[in-house]
């Protein structure tokens, strides 16, 4: 498939995106690398490629503009495929409607998670897409809380946490456990739209199993 990744932003794509375009390219799909949103504007570039790849963060500064938002709504409900991972659900200010696709993502001021590290995920949807060849797996990363979360979502993957209070934005927080959602699938409009919250950096995108879940996402919008 021709796929299009747009990265950048407040996260260390430096090292994930550098990660995510091998193994895209070693299963046998064509990847073209941008930090530029401006082609999302422009229809005739955008008809080149089955999918769009979000590895990155566009809020504040990063934001897109209008034209950029009404090119990338058209794309997908057109019918192509898109993939968002990690904080890339993240929607801006002035575009809360983003969450209409991505069925929700981090909230720029509500959001939170403990401190990085190793954990468990749960495949809670053995039949899903994007549980296709995978299990349950240990990797390194942020389990996110707090989310915008919408209808419509199929989730076939999981993280648990406990109790726990950690430091967040200079304070001492007290965060409740539970089982929060970690990957689904949606529709909108003619499209199929994947999301993965995992992806914080470079070693998350080196686990085995993250990887798959990207190509399934893959495999799946673009089917």
């Amino acid at each position: 498939m021709n796929l299009l990744v747009l990265s950048g932003g407040r996260h260390p794509y430096e090292e994930s995106t550098p990660v995510l375009e091998g193994f895209l390219t070693g299963a046998g799909h064509e990847v073209n690398v941008t930090e530029d949103a401006s082609i999302l504007a422009d229809a005739d570039a955008m008809n080149d490629y089955d999918a769009l790849v979000f590895n990155t963060m566009r809020a504040g500064d990063d934001a897109m503009t209008r034209e950029q938002q009404a090119g990338m709504t058209r794309f997908i409900n057109d019918g192509k495929g898109f993939v968002c991972i990690h904080i890339a659900g993240c929607a801006s200010a002035d575009w809360p409607e983003y969450y209409d696709i991505t069925g929700g993502g981090w909230l720029l001021s509500d959001s939170y998670h403990p401190p990085y590290g190793k954990f468990e995920v749960n495949i809670t949807d053995a039949d899903s897409p994007g549980a296709a060849g995978i299990s349950d797996f240990e990797t390194n990363d942020e389990l996110y809380m707090g989310i915008e979360f919408k209808d419509g979502n199929d989730v076939f993957m999981t993280g648990d946490s406990e109790d726990g209070t950690w430091i967040w934005r200079g304070e001492e927080t007290f965060m409740p456990g539970g089982t929060f959602p970690l990957g689904w699938t949606r529709q909108f409009g003619n499209g199929k739209v994947f999301v993965t919250l995992l992806g914080h950096n470079g070693l998350s995108f080196e686990t085995p199993e993250f990887q798959r879940v990207v190509l399934n996402g893959i495999d799946w919008t673009t089917s």
